[in-house]
């Protein structure tokens, strides 16, 4: 077994696959017992960075590959809600 396996990689891994077959977060923050949702929205942002490393390996051999370029698809939030709340 690998040196940084600890019992939190376990939580994480487990809270991971119950968000990746649908279970709501806010079941998933009350089960992991976090004070705060925000904390637990980290599994969230995981997962939409899993789905874009998905799509990159599965492209890396396509004709298409030199076409992509992941780096227009990130999103910082921060910016991303004051566009949608019209303040920039």
């Amino acid at each position: 077994m690998p040196d940084n396996v600890h019992p939190h990689l376990w939580r994480h891994s487990r809270a991971m696959h119950l968000y990746w077959h649908g279970v709501d977060l806010t079941l998933i923050s009350q089960w992991l017992g976090h004070a705060r949702y925000e904390t637990t929205l980290i599994y969230a942002k995981a997962d939409t960075e899993h789905k874009r490393r998905a799509i990159e390996n599965a492209n890396k051999n396509s004709p298409l590959a030199d076409n992509l370029n992941s780096e227009r698809f990130k999103v910082n939030d921060d910016e991303l809600i004051k566009k949608l709340y019209g303040l920039k």
